[in-house]
Order: structure tokens, then C-alpha cells, then sequence
């Protein structure tokens, strides 16, 4: 006679459905774990999320051409890789890059005013058209690159600015994160326990 094990009856349980919001709030919780878990000091850490934070802001702007520079600033800065790779990756789910770029271009605008007329139509930006191309009018590749270049100017500033506020958070957060797992040590392996060797983990 076949004996049927009961736990292999029990109905599977059906995993919980997050919707976009709760997806992305719980990616970056799972990143700002790893950046306070990852190995380092505290000021390697910051740094290396501060610049990998600050860079994702231009990542739009400059066409992802600066992920070619990534690695060598990382380095010749003495951040950590795994850090700014983890801020990189917080910088893409906040959305700010996309957020901020109206602004961007306001700002960068006001830095380096365009020093040409703006072809103006009704109250709006002239629109061209490839006819005009046809008759030697490569004003729009100048509006174009009028444009990027605000753009760029502009989330440069917003980038700088969010990438020292950033480097100030993460060496609170991280603080107050080794805080408590020296907490939990301590009473985990009792009086006799050293945090000399987690602090020289990070």
C-alpha cells in the first residue's frame, strides 16, 4: 500500500503580487543592504555612492558615454566599486535623471544663455522641417545641441549637489547600521566579544 506523505498535499502558497511602486521601494531596500553590508570604510563607501550616484544623473545627457569614464573616476577617487555601483543603480530607480531634466534645462540655460536668435512661431519654438535641411539650414543640429548642452550643464550642478548630500547620508546610515550590528553582537557572544574585527570589515 502507497503511503502518501501529507506535506506534499498541503496546497503551495502563492507568492505575494507587488505592484511598480512597492517593486521599486523594495529593489532599493535591497541595494541600500548590500551598500551598507559591502566591504570597506565608511568614507570609501560614501564616496564610492556619492559618485556613482552623481554620475547617474548625466547618464541621459552624455548618451551612457560616461559609463566609459565610470570605472577610472571610481578608482583614481579611491571609492568603492560595489558602492557606486549600488548607487548607480539607486540613482536609475528614483527616476531623478528624468525628473530633474526640465529643470536641468532651465538652469543650464541661465548658466550659458544661447547668444542666437531663437526662432519663435506663435509663442513656441519654430519646428523645422528637412526642406530646410535641403537649403543649407543646420540651424536645427544648433538647436539641438544648444539644447543638450543645457541639459548637460544643468544635471552636471544637480548631480555635484546630490552627489555630496548623498556622501553625508550614506555615512549616517552606515554608521547607525554598524551601530547595530555591534549592538546585536554584543548581546549575541556576550561581554568577551571584540568589535575590532567588524570594524576593520566595515
Amino acid at each position: 500500500m502507497i503511503k502518501l506523505n501529507p506535506k506534499r498535499l498541503k496546497p503551495h502558497k502563492s507568492k505575494k503580487k507587488y505592484n511598480m511602486f512597492q517593486n521599486i521601494w523594495r529593489a532599493i531596500r535591497l541595494n541600500f543592504i548590500k551598500l551598507l553590508r559591502a566591504p570597506g570604510g565608511v568614507k570609501k563607501i560614501s564616496l564610492g555612492f556619492a559618485i556613482g550616484f552623481g554620475l547617474e544623473m548625466i547618464v541621459i545627457s552624455t548618451a551612457s558615454l560616461v559609463y566609459l569614464v565610470f570605472y577610472p573616476i571610481v578608482r583614481l577617487s579611491g571609492g568603492s566599486l560595489p558602492a557606486a555601483i549600488v548607487g548607480n543603480v539607486v540613482g536609475k530607480l528614483t527616476f531623478l535623471p528624468i525628473v530633474l531634466m526640465p529643470f536641468a534645462k532651465q538652469l543650464g540655460a541661465w548658466i550659458y544663455p544661447s547668444h542666437y536668435p531663437v526662432h519663435v512661431r506663435g509663442g513656441r519654438l519654430h519646428e523645422h522641417s528637412f526642406m530646410e535641411l535641403f537649403h543649407g539650414n543646420w540651424s536645427v543640429f544648433r538647436d539641438l545641441l544648444h539644447g543638450g548642452l543645457h541639459i548637460l550643464i544643468g544635471m552636471s550642478i544637480f548631480g555635484i549637489v546630490l552627489g555630496i548630500i548623498s556622501y553625508f547620508v550614506i555615512q549616517v546610515l552606515y554608521n547607525r547600521s554598524l551601530h547595530k550590528r555591534l549592538e546585536k553582537r554584543k548581546l549575541r557572544h556576550g561581554a568577551g566579544f571584540s568589535p575590532t574585527r567588524l570594524l576593520k570589515n566595515g
